[in-house]
């Protein structure tokens, strides 16, 4: 198979992880025969430094070309006070609506080798294997109208929650279809006891639970939620829910998998004819900028994107299976970065990144 690429490195750590991951893909492309196409461009802050756009017209064609795109983290300290449109962020934010993905899949499991690395108990984590399946286009990240108003007695912020019917119907089929291969359990996250957008959440996941009565509905609401994540997260196979709760609760899965820089992403729309998604990739963690250029950022995330992106987009389960697999391997021997807590000398980005191509 022909795989064409983008590779959006982005900012800070994110160029560090992304090369890494781009490594792994080269191996897998090599062991099982596919031709690997790879094409870089420029997003979030040093797109700003390069074309004065977080997301210049020539990225954002190439993104469109390609069969999916591997991105790393985008931000920097210095866009902190940048009007909106100068954000790096607004460069990430333009890209996924450019191609249309609504879903984001974020996977947390605590593997056996990091147990002692989650600040919580040994007994609690053991087990943990959850997908937090986030909508991603509609909330209050993109509901209109939004802004800082200035013209009143006193300023003014207005941000909006706002989701349609439709929107919620697609991301829960994608929660069900995703529980089927698994658990066969969905756990919906809303605030129905304050929201009326959550309201209709939780009527429309009603709805669809209907089309799927292989599967276990149950309900959650958003604060009790991020309570039994630390109380009993076993109890979660797929959790459904909107943007801004996803975006909370998916970064307190880190506490389970025992770093933020363990947890690779999925961000995908519609499937082509060919019954793939379009997709991004990227690991969850930001950008880092303490770190940036040190060579001690962990890769795992970026490479567990790599896993993500060779089963969603190609339909290469066999190869997905063998970087998760090579990534255990790696864990296994220690060979981690100093954010895991490794017994011995820390490894560096560069030498994790080489174990997992010498593991695959």
């Amino acid at each position: 198979m022909q795989l064409d690429l983008l590779i959006l490195p982005g900012d800070g750590i994110g160029i560090e992880v992304t090369s890494e991951a781009a490594k792994v893909l080269r191996r897998v492309a090599g062991r099982y025969k596919h031709k690997l196409v790879l094409k870089e461009g420029l997003l979030g802050g040093i797109a700003i430094h390069q074309t004065g756009n977080p997301l210049p017209p020539e990225t954002a064609a190439l993104a469109k070309e390609a069969d999916a795109t591997l991105m790393g983290a985008v931000g920097a300290p210095e866009f902190d006070a940048a009007p909106i449109d100068k954000r790096p962020e607004t460069g990430l934010l333009g890209l996924r609506k450019l191609l249309g993905v609504y879903a984001n899949l974020r996977p947390v499991r605590a593997y056996t080798a990091l147990l002692n690395s989650s600040p919580l108990k040994n007994e609690l984590v053991s087990g943990v294997d959850m997908i937090i399946v986030r909508e991603l286009t509609g909330g209050l990240y993109y509901g209109t109208p939004r802004g800082i108003y200035e013209d009143g007695p006193e300023p003014r912020a207005v941000n909006t929650m706002a989701y349609t019917q439709s929107e919620i119907q697609r991301i829960a089929r994608m929660a069900f279809q995703l529980a089927r291969n698994r658990r066969r359990k969905v756990s919906s996250v809303d605030k129905s006891n304050v929201l009326e957008v959550s309201q209709l959440w939780r009527r429309v996941v009603i709805q669809v639970a209907r089309e799927f009565p292989d599967v276990v509905l149950d309900h959650i609401l958003v604060d009790n939620c991020a309570m039994q994540l630390i109380l009993n997260p076993r109890q979660f196979d797929v959790v459904l829910t909107e943007n801004m709760f996803g975006d909370i609760l998916s970064d307190e899965g880190a506490v389970l998998a025992g770093s933020i820089g363990m947890l690779p992403s999925a961000s995908l729309g519609d499937k082509r004819s060919s019954g793939a998604y379009a997709g991004l990739y990227e690991p969850v963690h930001g950008s880092a900028p303490d770190i940036a250029g040190q060579n001690k950022a962990n890769p795992f995330g970026a490479i567990g994107s790599v896993a993500a992106l060779l089963e969603y987009s190609f339909g290469l389960k066999e190869e997905a299976a063998a970087v998760n697999q090579a990534v255990e391997t790696v864990l296994n021997s220690g060979r981690v970065t100093a954010d895991l807590k490794p017994a011995g000398t820390p490894a560096t980005t560069s030498q994790v990144g080489d174990a997992v191509v010498e593991a695959l």
